[in-house]
């Protein structure tokens, strides 16, 4: 199988979970949701590209590995959106486009809650099918060199520590990877790290001692940007024991 691994590290990272009103919880793992997102924007994909964007994920499948859990912790956020730069009629740039802002003329103080892990880190092993279709692991390589707009981990204000992309290799399967995959910097190498992979569901209930099988909401309707479906994941320890790089 052929696999892309990636390390998601940083300040702050933001693995998002629906949203409950005004606060934005975060989950352990990264979404799936937000795996495809990352590689849409450095294709340069956009949120009308509902196509695209609904393929790409339905083409993903990926295993994360937690090298550090990090710490959670809660920003207390206040907006006013009546400020001239919040008007719609205004514009922002990324890497030099302008772009009208959207969301419409709102007034008012806007208060949130906003969750991150603060220095947390994972690997993360990808694989596409089928293999051979458009974007390829080949093509998200070369976008993670060379992203079409600069790249975050779930919220703008997460930026990596480290470049993303950390190779491509081959492996009987995502576990594997990530058993192979080294750790990241300035972590010991332990005896195991929890790991978050792909199930089919209920049958797999009865699988190794440990394992935990479990439905979860993080895919995405991308025409009507709500969290939809459901999917099912697997979540254990990984042993292993090689030293970090």
């Amino acid at each position: 199988m052929d696999i892309l691994l990636m390390r998601l590290q940083a300040p702050l990272l933001s693995f998002g979970a629906p949203i409950i009103d005004k606060r934005g919880v975060i989950q352990a793992y990264p979404a799936h949701s937000m795996i495809c997102g990352l590689f849409a924007n450095a294709l340069g994909y956009r949120h009308r590209d509902f196509e695209l964007l609904e393929r790409l994920q339905d083409r993903l499948l990926y295993a994360s590995r937690q090298d550090r859990r990090g710490e959670r912790i809660r920003d207390y956020q206040t907006v006013d959106l009546g400020q001239d730069f919040m008007l719609s009629d205004r514009a922002w740039t990324t890497r030099g486009e302008v772009e009208k802002r959207g969301g419409g003329n709102n007034t008012g103080t806007h208060i949130r809650l906003r969750e991150y892990w603060a220095d947390a880190a994972h690997t993360v092993a990808v694989t596409l099918k089928p293999a051979d279709e458009s974007p390829t692991l080949d093509t998200l390589a070369e976008a993670l060199h060379q992203p079409a707009r600069p790249l975050f981990i779930g919220r703008k204000t997460c930026i990596p520590s480290e470049p993303i992309y950390l190779g491509l290799t081959k492996a009987e399967d995502l576990l594997e990877a990530l058993k192979n995959a080294p750790l990241a910097v300035g972590v010991s190498a332990p005896t195991s790290c929890q790991v978050w992979w792909p199930s089919s569901g209920k049958s797999a209930a009865v699988g190794a001692p440990g394992v935990l099988h479990q439905p979860v909401t993080d895919r995405r309707d991308w025409a009507n940007q709500i969290h939809v479906g459901q999917r099912w994941i697997a979540r254990g320890n990984l042993e292993f024991g090689h030293s970090k790089e």
